[in-house]
């Protein structure tokens, strides 16, 4: 399989670089996967678990706000925050949950309700695929 290479970076360092088979990206408009020759495109990220394949077993990672910019050779991620699943804190993760249960309460405008309930439910979703353990589905 084809190789093409893969940078995810966070304001606080370069968390991945390297030549890779596939990664599984958590889109704002929906997850897509890319694979080497892939078109070019640029998509925001939603808060989720980006899986990346390569040699080996696949690396799952939490990331959080950010944009992805594709190309045939490269896939770069600038993200927010980029934390590989298994250093994630589970207190930390349920408190983001918390505030982001907030935030639907105190939203005063229809959008901000509607983006702070997003934002819940995203977050959900990451607590629910972290709490299935390691399963990743291959291609």
């Amino acid at each position: 399989m084809a190789t093409f290479t893969f940078e995810l970076v966070s304001p606080e360092r370069l968390v991945f670089s390297g030549p890779v088979t596939w990664v599984d990206v958590p889109g704002s408009e929906g997850d897509f996967s890319v694979g080497a020759g892939h078109a070019p495109f640029i998509a925001t990220l939603r808060p989720g678990i980006l899986t990346v394949r390569g040699d080996g077993t696949a690396k799952r990672l939490f990331v959080r706000g950010g944009f992805a910019e594709a190309n045939p050779t490269t896939l770069t991620i600038l993200a927010e925050r980029a934390t590989p699943v298994e250093e994630i804190d589970t207190a930390q993760l349920r408190q983001l949950i918390k505030d982001a249960e907030e935030d639907v309460a105190d939203a005063r405008t229809d959008e901000a309700r509607q983006k702070a309930t997003v934002m819940l439910a995203d977050l959900k979703q990451v607590a629910d695929a972290l709490s299935q353990g390691s399963t990743t589905a291959s291609h």
